[in-house]
């Protein structure tokens, strides 16, 4: 019920069309939602068109892989309590929880010091920093799923019975307080969430494992890889849209006019470098639709690299014999989290409708932003050099 435009234009389209045109479009998306669920011809039909055509995926996932998957969905915490236990012990959650202390409390710390912004706005974002619910690994309290049946009968009774389990699940909330400490996903996922509405910040065991966050790995990589995740999380809260909701997560504007036109010109300059990316011969990045993310990618990457500046204030790094310095180090670990390769079509796909820009330009974009940013920083905590000759020297000894 966010967009309450689409159901009065449905109201609309109900009343023009015919009944029989409604209950054939409603047979449809019956059959299109359970496609991969059904019967072989099902199947196949289903990922010649939405894997194959729209994202370039040459063949099918074996069949493991795909239930795995639907039965994550379906019993997230059921699951995630399994591996919460082989992969994830209390050590690593409390490591964790420490890390997103560190990099909070550098940007509470930066928040004063910004020119550009007043003395009220500053305080309001202070107060939204301060008001952060952290989710780190797994929920406090697991889902009971006692009033779910699985059983050996088909594929896809399971599948629906799994659906109306939580659909019921949803509607039971009505007229009842909001359940601060349920997570939004399984622990099992790779990926992390900053909830705007909730002014919440979640962490999952899934995505708390190499490259991402090793324990038992040099301080560095963890803070340019989980840490610059963490970072990234943090600054939702204060980009293009999070910047809209307050403290409580109310649709509140907390900024001065003066305050708020200054945000959105740095804002824009976000946008029009991302829209200067070329993905492919005659396709850009969209600045505008990957702008939130993009600004979150670059304000998590520099509050992650002022904080391990500071740790190493505390804790001077070793050598670990690589050859790299421990601020090279850092910005591996960062380009390490996105080291993958994507096909033609999803990356085309991914330029017209996906908020985050492709894997290269969350690099290269703000990497390249990185100089003037952590220059100030580093000569505070007394390093020699600015970090863009950090990054030069580190393509150096890469070449």
């Amino acid at each position: 019920m966010a967009q309450l435009g689409v159901f009065k234009g449905l109201d609309a389209e109900i009343a023009a069309r015919p009944l029989g045109d409604w209950k054939a479009y409603l047979r449809w998306q019956v059959v299109n939602r359970m496609a991969r669920f059904l019967s072989k011809a099902f199947e196949e039909e289903d990922f010649e068109f939405n894997d194959k055509t729209l994202t370039g995926t040459p063949e099918m996932s074996p069949r493991w892989k795909r239930c795995e998957r639907v039965t994550e969905r379906a019993l997230g915490d059921a699951v995630g309590q399994l591996y919460v236990e082989k992969f994830f012990p209390a050590t690593a959650k409390s490591q964790m929880e420490d890390l997103v202390k560190d990099l909070i409390a550098v940007l509470r710390a930066d928040i004063p010091t910004l020119a550009w912004m007043g003395a009220e706005t500053k305080k309001a974002a202070v107060a939204k920093l301060d008001a952060f619910e952290v989710k780190v690994g797994y929920p406090s309290k697991w889902k009971d799923y006692s009033g779910l049946a699985v059983n050996r009968g088909p594929y896809a009774l399971n599948v629906m019975r799994s659906t109306e389990f939580e659909r019921r699940r949803n509607l039971n909330k009505i007229g009842k307080p909001v359940d601060r400490v349920e997570w939004p996903v399984p622990g099992t996922t790779v990926d992390a969430f900053n909830l705007g509405q909730m002014n919440e910040i979640v962490f999952p065991a899934g995505i708390l494992q190499p490259p991402f966050f090793d324990p038992q790995r040099d301080d560095a990589y963890n803070y340019g890889g989980i840490g610059a995740v963490i970072g990234h999380e943090i600054t939702h809260g204060f980009d293009d849209a999070g910047a809209k909701l307050d403290a409580h997560g109310n649709l509140r504007n907390w900024w001065t006019p003066a305050d708020l036109k200054s945000f959105q010109e740095r804002g824009e300059c976000v946008a029009n470098q991302f829209s200067g990316y070329v993905v492919a011969e005659g396709v850009h990045e969209n600045g505008k639709l990957v702008e939130g993310e993009s600004i979150a990618d670059l304000g998590g990457l520099a509050i992650a690299y002022s904080a391990y500046l500071r740790l190493l204030q505390r804790k001077p790094a070793k050598d670990d014999g690589s050859g790299f310095t421990p601020e090279q180090r850092f910005f591996l670990g960062y380009a390490q989290v996105w080291a993958v390769n994507e096909r033609p079509e999803i990356e085309k796909l991914f330029a017209t409708t996906n908020p985050h820009a492709v894997p290269k330009f969350r690099v290269n974009g703000p990497l390249s932003n990185m100089g003037g940013i952590c220059f100030s920083v580093r000569m505070q905590a007394g390093r020699r050099h600015g970090a863009r000759e950090c990054l030069q020297d580190l393509v150096n000894a890469l070449i």
